[in-house]
């Protein structure tokens, strides 16, 4: 299985039809204009997609299929629980975390200069960095992120654990959220979980459902897909990047660049598309796609359209893009955490290259095991000395 960024992404071109697991079709969309389009316009929604009668898309499952999630959410719904959310994580909001995700970052880097060596990156700094960011921004005590990487097994399953084994986990999970949200509304304190039990309150007709998997989703997709980043970058960067870390080490603004660049040429998993439901009949690219469609937009092509990047995206690390990434999605539906995961990429990537100038993969990079997950894949071990 290779990394990520060896992926082989098809040519940008005009919607086409495409199969199902259960045999129904799709449109599929993959230049840059048309998946902006598919995910910025309104018709294009995803409630549409979990009715009783909607086609088996592959790989949904767990907390991703939920009904409650926000990101299943569309129209006023959708905008409520958002509501609830996008105060706490404008990019002045995020950038108030700074100083203490700095103070994370570096306590990390400390445990894990103390290790032996070879080290493993996943083990000592991968996981445990976003770990300790979302426990710190939620409000999670030592025995609930003992339980994070459990829980993320389940929300974003790969389809391979038993249909009891995933309830029972994910009602484990449930009751969780829902005992955390209870005590924060007994004695609020300066997390994250705080603020969104005072918005959903204020702003009202949030059900506690929804309130509840919005908080489980944040607390395993707030270190899942940092961690997934942050794994498959340093793969990237030891295994064939080597002369960009002195660099990275020396200028924090330039890696930021170098974090921005990887977050839009990196997917986090194998790329099967962004799912939408077309609610009536809509023209993309010069096709028009009949209301009730399912629409995968192929946001990993659509990042090296060469009508709008590059032809040759890894050149130069450190150059602005051309346009906004599609990574986070866009519109709507556009992630309310990319902030954090820019600044989180940002000082982990700097950091450790700042405090270990000589660090190298101790292993081949074409070795490592990989992690599978729902929407991300990532390494499981990589092993470094320097």
């Amino acid at each position: 299985m290779p990394p990520l960024h060896r992926l082989s992404f098809g040519p940008a071109g005009p919607p086409r039809l495409v199969d199902l697991p259960d045999g129904t079709q799709a449109w599929m969309v993959s230049r840059y204009a048309d998946v902006r389009k598919v995910l910025t316009d309104s018709r294009f929604g995803r409630a549409g997609l979990h009715t009783a009668d909607a086609p088996s898309l592959s790989g949904e499952s767990g907390l991703v299929s939920s009904l409650d999630l926000i990101f299943n959410q569309d129209g006023e719904d959708h905008l409520r629980l958002r509501r609830t959310m996008r105060r706490a994580f404008t990019p002045r909001a995020v950038a108030r975390w700074r100083p203490w995700i700095a103070t994370i970052v570096e306590q990390c880097l400390d445990e894990f200069a103390d290790g032996a060596r070879p080290a493993d990156l996943v083990a000592g700094f991968t996981l445990p960095l976003p770990v300790a960011v979302v426990s710190r921004l939620m409000g999670l005590d030592a025995k609930a992120r003992e339980r994070l990487r459990h829980w993320s097994q389940y929300a974003f399953s790969d389809g391979s654990h038993p249909e009891e084994e995933m309830a029972s986990a994910l009602a484990e999970f449930a009751a969780f959220g829902a005992e955390l949200l209870a005590e924060r509304r007994r004695a609020p304190g300066d997390d994250l979980t705080s603020v969104l039990v005072t918005a959903a309150d204020e702003e009202g007709g949030v059900p506690e459902s929804q309130l509840v998997d919005l908080v489980c989703g944040l607390v395993v997709g707030g270190h899942d897909s940092t961690m997934t980043m942050l794994g498959n970058s340093l793969l990237y960067l030891l295994g064939e990047r080597p002369e960009v870390w002195p660099r990275l080490g020396a200028d924090e603004e330039a890696a930021g660049a170098l974090a921005e660049r990887l977050l839009h040429l990196i997917p986090l998993g194998d790329d099967r598309g962004t799912a939408r439901h077309v609610a009536i009949d809509t023209e993309v690219g010069g096709v028009v796609i009949p209301a009730g469609a399912v629409v995968l937009a192929e946001c990993g092509t659509a990042n090296r359209d060469p009508e709008v990047f590059p032809a040759r995206p890894f050149e130069d690390l450190f150059a602005p893009l051309a346009a906004p990434t599609l990574s986070f999605g866009a519109g709507a539906h556009y992630c309310l955490g990319a902030w954090l995961a820019r600044l989180e990429l940002q000082l982990a990537l700097h950091r450790l290259a700042a405090r270990f100038p000589g660090l190298r993969l101790a292993e081949p990079a074409d070795a490592v095991e990989w992690h599978l997950g729902t929407t991300s894949r990532s390494p499981r071990r990589i092993a470094v000395t320097w």
